[in-house]
């Protein structure tokens, strides 16, 4: 292959950033990588022809390296093949995605799914970033399966709690489709802090109170706001705190729990929880194209996600330099998030643009 100064300069990064990883199979997560940014998508014809176009190698000799990436070792070519482990990427890529964080180690995560019409459910937890989200950890289940989701979560988030080591103060983001007493606490028991939107229709009891009452009654009109620790449901009792608060402007109240004491929480912080929308549009439409793939096979769909994820922390990190004034934590001191001008353009488009414009002009 013709050497390509900004691809090597490229897949230096990546290699450092992976060091357990085989040397070529970092190579082609850098060349795919690589790839997706210059076709705009994920695919894997678009990104070989992409590839193709900058390298001058042929289409179908670069379609077939990248194709071998997320194959299964018995249908790799070869001698000496193995398969790729989705799940031994969590470690470097939230290593990656914290290591501007600086001093504060307070970090932002979000649990949310995301379906790919009827084939895929996507489990992914995400470091939210500067309205964004960088997925982390994910596990790709068929579509329509029946089986408990709290078991992948659980795994999802014990993977990245060894990946992050101690030292790091943590608030999990979860919305009403994931409320769980069982979830709650297994993020409690990793000794971090949930931040759990519930559904109205829950009741929850103030300590010191007789009775339990229905979560709506403590936000029933906009303006008002509630918080008090006590004890939530009445068939799985949870102890923890209620954040009830109903903003002007939104149809309906936040209602959230937490084990933060309610001195120490905030309402406004699940905002960040709506970072990880954008990072589903991003995987689509807005970004990576992902919807258009024919995949049907999980495996190799978490196999990719590696590469989309990789491609992701590039874009957001290049984009992320013309906003060196902004603090990167995104958990602030602060009880809501910091107040300034709306960002016209998101962090991924920025950096997709620098990147782009580095290339035409022949830099890396």
């Amino acid at each position: 292959m013709p050497r390509h100064s900004p691809l090597y300069a490229w897949a230096d990064r990546v290699a450092s950033r992976f060091p357990e990883l085989p040397a070529p199979t970092a190579f082609v997560l850098a060349l795919y990588s690589y790839g997706a940014a210059l076709a705009h998508s994920c695919g894997l014809s678009a990104t070989a022809l992409a590839l193709a176009a900058v390298l001058g190698r042929a289409v179908n000799t670069l379609r077939q390296r990248l194709r071998e990436f997320y194959l299964p070792a018995t249908r790799k070519a070869g001698r000496g093949r193995t398969a790729f482990d989705a799940a031994a990427c969590c470690g470097p890529l939230l290593r990656w995605a914290t290591a501007g964080f600086g001093p504060a180690r307070r970090l932002a995560l979000a649990l949310d799914v995301t379906n790919l019409g009827d084939r895929f459910h996507v489990l992914c937890c995400s470091v939210v970033y500067r309205g964004c989200g960088i997925p982390v950890a994910w596990a790709v289940l068929r579509g329509g399966a029946k089986e408990p989701w709290n078991p992948h979560w659980f795994a999802l988030l014990t993977r990245a709690r060894q990946a992050l080591g101690d030292g790091w103060e943590v608030l999990v983001l979860t919305d009403r489709g994931l409320e769980s007493a069982e979830l709650f606490r297994h993020i409690r028991d990793h000794g971090w802090h949930p931040l759990m939107r519930v559904k109205a229709a829950g009741t929850f009891r103030p300590a010191g109170w007789t009775r339990r009452y229905s979560m709506r009654c403590f936000a029933t009109q906009p303006g008002r706001r509630y918080a008090a620790s006590g004890v939530a449901y009445a068939k799985d009792p949870l102890d923890c705190t209620l954040l009830a608060e109903w903003r002007d402007g939104c149809a309906e109240p936040w209602l959230l729990v937490t084990d933060l004491p309610p001195a120490a929480a905030s309402a406004g912080w699940y905002a960040y929880r709506s970072w990880v929308e954008q990072n589903f549009k991003v995987l689509k439409s807005a970004g990576w194209q992902w919807q258009r793939t024919r995949m049907t096979d999980p495996a190799r769909a978490e196999r990719l996600w590696v590469v989309v994820a990789v491609a992701t922390v590039w874009l957001l990190e290049v984009g992320g330099l013309a906003e060196q004034a902004v603090p990167p934590a995104t958990v602030p001191r602060l009880p809501k998030p910091p107040a300034g001008r709306r960002r016209v353009h998101r962090l991924f488009r920025l950096g997709l643009m620098l990147i782009t414009a580095g290339l035409l002009r022949g830099g890396s």
